[in-house]
């Protein structure tokens, strides 16, 4: 079992299926039908804290909606964007951090329906928010 930093206690973080360390801190009230490839009604938008630690990364994953990631703790943060074909494709990558004049972003798009991987660059734990437009749900969810 990883030992979680001491300031992420309060967080109340659980596993992630992809990897990871995650808690739900938002979801919109209200839900409406959204086109294909949406099949029931989605809640506007959700939002995550999204823990990773020195030497854990994310499974190759997509998401039918557009995914904004905010980076609040820890060194950067290695995005990497899969395109959006049957499988990860030939990844192209952001660095989400706050170091900007070192060419890191404090936040960054992952397109709906393209896969994505993340992993820290440094030996330190990485807190960054994910927020999903329509809400997530784990029916629009594909781990590779």
């Amino acid at each position: 079992m990883t030992t979680l930093p001491s300031w992420a206690e309060t967080l109340d973080l659980q596993p992630h299926p992809e990897g990871g360390w995650y808690a739900e801190t938002y979801r919109h009230h209200t839900s409406r039908h959204f086109p294909a490839p949406y099949d029931a009604p989605r809640s506007l938008a959700t939002a995550i804290y999204f823990l990773l630690m020195p030497g854990e990364s994310s499974a190759w994953h997509r998401v039918h909606s557009d995914e904004l990631w905010l980076h609040h703790r820890g060194g950067p943060l290695e995005l990497s964007l899969g395109g959006d074909g049957q499988d990860p494709q030939s990844a192209t990558t952001v660095v989400v951090g706050s170091e900007i004049t070192a060419g890191e972003r404090p936040q960054a798009l992952v397109p709906g329906g393209h896969w994505q991987a993340a992993r820290p660059l440094r030996d330190e734990p990485v807190l960054v928010s994910c927020i999903v437009v329509p809400g997530f749900d784990f029916a629009d969810f594909e781990l590779r």
